[in-house]
């Protein structure tokens, strides 16, 4: 025998207005949120970091049984136009390379940078009995022999923003200048490189 149908005016089960209440509470945060991070984002109008390469030589490059000993210098320039947002950079690595492969690694000391500043970051990164594969060897020789080089420098930076007393959890910011054309020559100036940085 089927069960009588509950009549029209009976009360919703319990879970289900306790389902409802929860989801609106949900609901209500997420838009709070949402309408929070607007408003900071209106306030501080975050615009993006400038990077460049402003200098770069090579010193003493000696390319034998496909190894590569050379010193690399460059003076990376990183410009923060913010008004309101300061940086902490917590890890930075650099990394020179040479038609895709890898050729010489440093570090770079953390440091902070304040709103509105320039900070000019002087990098040596030494390749040491490094091992080159394929046509790399015969290409490189021959730039070294046109006088200037096309490295690409790469530089991979842990950072944290800081607007007010509040600071932003870790971000990975990656930064690729390339081509960075340097001389072996002291006597012709380097040309500034300009950065695309992903954030």
């Amino acid at each position: 025998m089927a069960n009588p149908a509950p009549p029209p005016g009976a009360a919703k089960p319990r879970h289900s207005v306790l389902v409802r209440t929860i989801a609106m509470v949900l609901l209500a945060l997420i838009v709070l949120v949402g309408v929070a991070v607007l408003i900071i984002w209106l306030a501080v109008r975050p615009k993006r970091l400038v990077y460049t390469i402003e200098d770069g030589s090579i010193h003493g490059f000696n390319l034998t049984n496909n190894h590569l000993n050379a010193t690399f210098n460059f003076v990376i320039r990183s410009y923060n136009p913010n008004s309101k947002v300061s940086i902490y950079y917590d890890k930075v690595e650099v990394l020179v390379s040479y038609d895709d492969q890898n050729v010489a690694f440093n570090t770079v000391a953390p440091f902070f940078q304040p709103r509105r500043n320039v900070t000019h970051l002087g990098v040596k990164l030494v390749a040491q009995d490094v091992a080159l594969y394929g046509g790399v060897v015969k290409d490189l020789g021959l730039e070294k022999s046109s006088g200037e080089v096309e490295l690409d420098v790469r530089v991979k930076a842990k950072i944290r923003f800081k607007v007010g007393v509040w600071k932003s959890r870790h971000r990975t910011m990656r930064i690729l200048c390339s081509p960075t054309l340097v001389h072996f020559s002291s006597s012709k100036s380097f040309d500034r490189t300009y950065c695309d940085i992903d954030l």
